[in-house]
């Protein structure tokens, strides 16, 4: 039994990518998608008539409605090809409109819904600020569920409990990054890696808390550096992975234990926590990681959304 195999026996694996083609030979149950991904997709050959296709369909409608559509067909592209589900992200540039969010992710429900696609199979991805787990809050009530992403804080975690979301993505990957990049020289590799790396730990805390609280919330590790993060959480509700890391996992029969177990964490002795906005505000405020590493994020996604509507202008 290699890595993968192994890791299935205690967690949903699933492919963080807009590479359908790619995906398919490791059976995720789901798969997750993001402006960056799939920007890095239509640039390739064989997705390219994607974009034209959506181009050439809908043209003379605004931009931001062609690049929904162009999401979807992915989307229902992906989901041809798994049995669970796919995640869809709203416009980063929204992250801080709560009815703008509303209203753009009510739009790719219904644009899913045009295509046949039931609502229980698409997550809508909103970044974790308050005012998307404040859309997000309204979204579940109308029976759309979401995917809480950008997510770094036991704060932004917390506040998505309580909004009571479908499924959270805390970032593994993006917290080693920065407390690497902080230490400089001081950096111990060997030190902070598999079960002490600051992103592991991340993970597991909220793992704990969401298990031992009973908060129905499914907890998915996200955004991975290497092959020891995913292992280090395996027993996690579902892990997302790029398919460069899939391959790896694949490739090694090293065992695999579950490192992450419900019926432990409800032995745990956990305070429960309450924000109201002000409260996560300074939470949120109060860690230098979260607050730096969600404010680039946003950046990011918006910078590639604004090259993928290029693109669809240039088409």
């Amino acid at each position: 039994m290699n890595q993968l195999q192994a890791l299935k026996q205690f967690t949903t694996v699933v492919a963080d990518t807009g590479d359908f083609k790619q995906m398919a030979q490791f059976q995720p149950r789901d798969a997750t998608t993001n402006p960056s991904l799939i920007l890095k997709a239509v640039q390739k050959p064989e997705y390219a008539p994607l974009l034209q296709d959506a181009v050439q369909r809908w043209r003379g409608r605004a931009v931001d409605e062609v690049i929904d559509r162009l999401l979807v067909r992915f989307g229902c592209e992906i989901l041809s090809l798994v049995d669970g589900r796919v995640s869809t992200e709203v416009d980063a540039r929204l992250s801080f409109d709560t009815a703008a969010t509303v209203a753009r992710a009510e739009r790719l429900i219904e644009l899913y819904q045009a295509e046949g696609v039931h609502t229980g199979r698409v997550l809508i991805k909103v970044a974790a600020t308050w005012e998307g787990i404040e859309a997000a809050r309204q979204l579940e009530r109308r029976g759309i569920h979401t995917n809480l992403t950008l997510l770094f804080s036991m704060a932004q975690a917390v506040a998505c409990g309580q909004a009571g979301v479908q499924l959270i993505s805390p970032f593994v990957g993006r917290i080693y990054d920065w407390y690497k990049k902080q230490a400089g020289s001081a950096w111990d590799e060997a030190a902070t890696a598999g079960s002490n790396d600051p992103g592991v730990r991340s993970v597991r805390a909220i793992y704990q808390y969401y298990k031992h609280h009973g908060i129905g919330t499914e907890v998915m590790g996200a955004s991975f550096r290497n092959v020891g993060q995913i292992v280090a959480l395996a027993g996690c509700d579902l892990l997302t992975i790029a398919p460069e890391l899939l391959a790896q996992l694949a490739a090694s029969d090293v065992p695999i234990v579950q490192a992450l177990d419900a019926d432990a964490a409800r032995a745990l002795d956990l305070p429960r926590i309450q924000y109201d906005e002000a409260g996560f505000r300074y939470a949120l405020n109060d860690d230098a990681m979260a607050t730096e590493k969600l404010a680039e994020g946003i950046r990011a996604f918006a910078v590639d959304a604004v090259k993928l509507e290029q693109l669809m202008t240039a088409a």
